[in-house]
């Protein structure tokens, strides 16, 4: 704070670090610091429908609940996943196999039995711990368990060969050591009957 002539002004709130700057002072500072053309610059700011081809189409509305439900079902996915691996000791339930990948992972994934869009639940007990291509053939009804925990394969689908090499010999499913974790019967009927043997949509040839 300086007087007209230059000199400090001295005392009171003259020695404060902040002042109540006039109107037109404050105004002459802003309008320093910005650019003479901003109303148009800022009108044009978002305006690249014209610029970037497939932006001129009409907004999309989403509604707080289903983004919600979207984003709470990552979280659940995550959560289902992990104890489900957990609860098979990371082993494929059907082919027996623990296979680690070379960062020491774990390569079995968890495959709903009855799929969560089916009203199926997250529950462990709704789960199975499975290879990707066992996976991929439970997914699509190639393979199901019977009532006694028995490997079903849809063999007018499914190669001899490929049963040999990928099903346990024992020919029955791995079950978790805790009992709670076992798979659900109602569950394993439910893929039997609206899944096992069903003609379903596939991508690709089979991955095996």
């Amino acid at each position: 704070m300086v007087n007209p002539d230059g000199t400090p002004m001295r005392g009171g709130n003259n020695q404060n670090s902040v002042r109540l700057l006039p109107d037109a002072e404050f105004a002459a500072i802003v309008n320093a610091g910005l650019p003479a053309d901003l109303e148009t610059l800022e009108a044009r700011r978002y305006d690249t429908a014209a610029e970037v081809p497939g932006l001129a189409d009409a907004q999309m509305h989403f509604d707080r609940p289903v983004v919600e439900r979207l984003t709470n079902r990552k979280y659940r996915d995550v959560a289902f996943r992990r104890k489900v691996r957990e609860a098979y000791d990371y082993t494929c339930a059907i082919s027996g196999l623990k296979l680690r990948n070379g960062g020491d992972r774990p390569e079995v994934q968890a495959a709903h039995i009855r799929p969560v869009a089916e009203n199926g639940s997250d529950s462990v007990n709704n789960g199975l711990a499975l290879s990707a291509t066992l996976h991929w053939m439970f997914d699509r009804g190639l393979i199901s368990v019977g009532p006694q925990d028995e490997i079903l394969v849809s063999h007018n689908k499914v190669p001899g060969d490929v049963v040999n090499r990928l099903i346990h010999p024992g020919g029955r499913l791995i079950l978790p050591k805790d009992a709670r974790n076992r798979p659900n019967p109602e569950a394993l009927k439910w893929h039997r009957e609206n899944r096992f043997g069903q003609v379903l949509p596939m991508s690709g040839d089979l991955p095996f």
